[in-house]
């Protein structure tokens, strides 16, 4: 836990996640889909990979306020988009346009605290910033065919002139929700709920199976 001052207010920073030498699950855990890579499939037209056991941070503060744009580029190394629908991403920081006071920030997991102290560090004003690591996970699908698994669980268009590389949106997806980025011409981030996550891990299967499914560890 890190205490850090901010104009007379002192805020507590919990590190919510374990480090190095504590066995992480994330919420597809129990799928295991490292051994289910290793004994698969290696060819197919869809490929799936969780991205397991990042850190995630919700941002809300004003896009009005460029000291604390500012302040936010300064401590993810990339300006916030401030377009609807839009994302950002540099190296391993990527940075989704939720609603118009409102961003998806995902990063290393073992970086999550220290980003989240630097935050409370560097930006001054009402802002919020919210460790939700242990409530969600990506899960990526990519090849010839994602783009079909994707049209069977949302009603959203996905047509590349409509839904071009970095948009993200927030749909109905299967019976459940996600919020999806467009990650590659054939690459679909889904930042899915841990309550729903075997849900749709079973989901996505069945979509995939007429198009030949690839695990990727």
């Amino acid at each position: 836990m890190s205490d850090v001052k901010t104009e007379a207010v002192t805020v507590s920073v919990i590190n919510q996640l374990p480090d190095a030498s504590i066995q992480g699950q994330s919420p597809l855990f129990h799928a295991d889909l490292a051994t289910i890579a290793k004994s698969g499939p290696k060819t197919g037209g869809v490929t799936l990979k969780e991205e397991a056991l990042l850190g995630h941070l919700t941002l809300r503060m004003n896009p009005e306020n460029a000291d604390q744009l500012k302040a936010a580029e300064k401590v993810l190394g990339v300006a916030l988009p401030t377009q609807p629908l839009t994302s950002a991403s540099k190296g391993d920081v990527v940075v989704r346009w939720i609603s118009p006071d409102e961003w998806l920030i995902t990063v290393p997991g073992l970086k999550a605290f220290e980003v989240e102290t630097a935050f409370q560090k560097e930006m001054k004003g009402h802002f919020q910033v919210v460790n939700v690591s242990g409530g969600q996970t990506i899960v990526k699908l990519s090849g010839k065919y994602a783009q079909y698994v994707i049209k069977k669980s949302s009603p959203i268009d996905i047509h590349p002139s409509e839904f071009p590389v970095g948009k993200v949106v927030t749909s109905v997806f299967a019976k459940s929700s996600a919020i999806i980025r467009r990650s590659g011409e054939n690459e679909f981030e889904l930042v899915i709920r841990r309550s729903f996550s075997d849900y749709l891990w079973l989901w996505l299967q069945d979509a995939s199976r007429e198009y030949g499914l690839v695990i990727e560890a």
